[in-house]
């Protein structure tokens, strides 16, 4: 145990100064020698999740031996034995996960004390110098000792005010994905309503005199953690920074990929993939629909500011509405919000985007998604340039409401990608990047995987001369923007061309794909009336009006 690290790193909590550190998943004690080099006040040895057994985990606290840099050890559940034997390995201290009432977290103080104060037995292991200080360490263990207990269920924070009054605890963590999880939003960082939810719960920890600890998910959600009075900071864990310097590298190439839970990368279906017809279930009920700009409804919905409808009830659309919103220079939408999500993608000249009072400058291409029911406005900074964007709506049927309430206004770094539980940006310049198809890139802009909640997804995609989809079909209705060069689609045999953001509106069921036929890049923002990028390939031939897989039964077109 060292006890000078962690005097150090309680006189700082006490000071209300941050204190960083790193979850440690991977075996090579090099991890924790890094952490140590580069000054981290504290690093957790995950043995909870993962594969690390004893010897590592020892090989890993020897790596931070005569540090100021405490090390803790995420045990997988409250028990004596577990407690006791990774404190004799000489671990500073012990991460106790799902803890959800005061009884448990007593025992966790009792498992990691000596007696007469608690039940941990005495052993001749690293902790004691292999028996030589005996006396030493027993006399300043009980004191020093640091035991963290991790609330990561809805039960736990219904019950940390009772919590709150055990001795011997001075941190508290929060988990929050397994939060949302028992929250009911399995898969989600933080689903609806739990940010609001660990924020309330953080605020009551402060007000007893305590400290609050949680892993930030990137540079700015850091910042923003930090403002939030969270003392005990995770800059990440290793696997999880190794990812995503792997995935920004591979995005700087074109060569980004997500990975597939069979740790399989994700590519291009192969032919064998494809399905010979889509299933009888997926039978549309309605007909594509292409609108050209100023073909569709307009609207005023501000001073200078215009709508042009391009998908939405006018196209029979179910779920979606699209359009363009041009703002005059100088011109500002007020501050509204709407029962859905919106997407907001800049195409040209400048944009201002605030959302709660958070101020974003949005760059051509860059886009913002604002969940339901958050107040936001849209501004054009230009004196001469009208500013011009492609806008998405989680419904068919807009509605908006007018909020006169003020926000504290702030302007959000150029890489902030947004908060958490709130708005998300993708900034296109340094977006990951995938390949569904021959010769085309394509940018996940918003999808429920990306923002809890959404009923929507979409992105951007870039096709190269001769790049193309496979023939396929969603099980929702789709909007297909054309932003850059000239596309042809074909609808089962029936072909198009789109230019200068005309608009295809594909219903469920229908086969079709894109081909860029031009000698130049050709560019979309595609927009689902679904959570996420669904698709199902199929063959080729149901793409050809002699294959087309409704012929039969589809009643006529008039």
């Amino acid at each position: 145990m060292k006890t000078p690290a962690l005097r150090r790193l309680r006189a700082r909590l006490a000071a209300r100064e941050p204190v960083y550190g790193l979850w440690v998943t991977l075996e090579s004690p090099s991890v924790t020698e890094m952490a140590v080099a580069l000054g981290l006040d504290w690093v957790v040895i995950d043995a909870e999740h993962g594969h690390l057994d004893f010897k590592e985990i020892v090989e890993h606290v020897r790596a931070a031996v005569r540090s100021d840099t405490v090390v803790l050890v995420r045990i997988a559940e409250l028990g004596v034995g577990v407690i006791k034997r990774v404190l004799d390995l000489g671990a500073d201290g012990v991460v106790v996960p799902w803890v959800e009432s005061a009884d448990q977290l007593r025992q966790a103080v009792a498992f990691a004390r000596y007696p007469p104060e608690g039940l941990r037995g005495i052993g001749a292991e690293r902790a004691t110098c292999w028996g030589q200080c005996f006396a030493e360490h027993t006399r300043e263990a009980n004191e020093n000792v640091l035991v963290v207990p991790i609330i990561e269920s809805v039960r736990g924070g219904e019950n940390l005010r009772a919590m709150l009054e055990v001795d011997g605890v001075e941190v508290f963590f929060f988990g929050p994905a397994d939060f949302s999880s028992s929250a009911g939003h399995r898969g989600q960082w933080e689903g609806p309503g739990v940010a609001e939810r660990i924020g309330a719960l953080k605020d009551a920890i402060l007000a007893a005199g305590k400290h609050c600890g949680v892993m930030a998910t990137g540079h700015a959600n850091l910042l923003e953690r930090r403002g939030q009075g969270f003392g005990m900071l995770g800059l990440g864990a290793d696997a999880g920074l190794l990812l995503r310097g792997l995935h920004e590298s591979l995005a700087a190439v074109g060569r980004d990929r997500r990975i597939t839970a069979s740790f399989a990368p994700e590519c291009e279906p192969s032919a064998s993939a494809a399905m010979e017809r889509p299933p009888e279930s997926m039978r549309p009920d309605r007909d594509e629909v292409v609108t050209a700009v100023g073909q569709g409804p307009a609207v005023e919905i501000g001073p200078g500011v215009r709508f042009d409808g391009l998908v939405g009830s006018f196209t029979r659309a179910r779920g979606i509405t699209t359009g363009l919103v041009t703002l005059a220079p100088g011109a500002q939408l007020a501050c509204h919000l709407h029962p859905y999500a919106e997407s907001v993608t800049l195409l040209s000249g400048s944009l201002l985007m605030e959302v709660e009072g958070r101020r974003y400058a949005l760059q051509p291409l860059d886009t913002l998604t604002v969940p339901a029911e958050r107040a936001h406005v849209a501004q054009n900074p230009a004196s001469r340039e009208p500013a011009v964007l492609h806008v998405a709506l989680a419904s068919d049927s807009p509605t908006r409401t007018l909020v006169h309430r003020f926000f504290s206004r702030r302007t959000m770094p150029p890489d902030c990608p947004g908060v958490e539980g709130g708005e998300r940006i993708v900034r296109i310049a340094t977006a990951p990047r995938s390949s569904p198809g021959s010769g085309a890139d394509f940018v996940d802009y918003f999808n429920r995987d990306l923002v809890g909640g959404l009923t929507m997804s979409g992105g951007y995609g870039l096709f190269q001369p001769g790049g193309r989809l496979p023939a396929h079909v969603h099980d929702f209705d789709e909007s297909i923007c054309i932003v850059q060069g000239r596309a042809t689609c074909v609808v089962e045999g029936r072909r198009y061309t789109l230019t200068d953001c005309a608009t295809a509106m594909q219903p469920r069921g229908r086969v079709h794909y894109f081909v860029n036929e031009s000698d130049e890049p050709m560019a979309m923002i595609w927009v689902y009336a679904g959570p996420r990028p669904e698709r199902l390939v199929v063959s080729e031939r149901c793409a050809t009006l002699e294959g087309s897989p409704w012929r039969n039964g589809e009643k006529a077109r008039t």
